[in-house]
């Protein structure tokens, strides 16, 4: 991965996030929160959605690794460890090892395992 960034701006603050740090966004309601690699997270006060077309303006060559699942999560393709779609279990590892256990739905899940295999066929 190049070493992009996407910059979210509010009124008060400014936040400059390399995409390759990013492993997963999370939703909460008008809230979002970054999870980047070493354990750093960021509250943002945008809806996924937004952060969605944000990525989408602002990476455009690495848009494809930022999937959504579900309502509420962008997941960084380059970190997915682990798929139990019926556990409905997702893991996530970065670059220093740390493991991040997610949970979505089995649909989400199964249309995340057959996007991953597809892409090594």
């Amino acid at each position: 991965m190049t070493n992009k960034h996407l910059i979210i701006s509010t009124s008060n603050d400014l936040l400059r996030i390399a995409a390759s740090h990013i492993l997963y966004i999370s939703s909460d309601g008008n809230y979002c929160n970054f999870f980047q690699t070493g354990g750093e997270m960021r509250l943002v006060t945008y809806q996924l959605g937004q952060i969605e077309r944000m990525i989408a303006a602002q990476l455009p060559e690495l848009s494809q690794n930022f999937v959504r699942i579900g309502k509420s999560l962008i997941i960084n393709l380059n970190f997915v460890y682990y798929i139990h779609v019926p556990k409905q279990q997702l893991i996530l590892v970065d670059n220093q090892q740390n493991r991040y256990t997610l949970s979505a739905s089995k649909e989400a899940l199964k249309a995340l395992k057959e996007l991953i295999e597809g892409d090594n066929l």
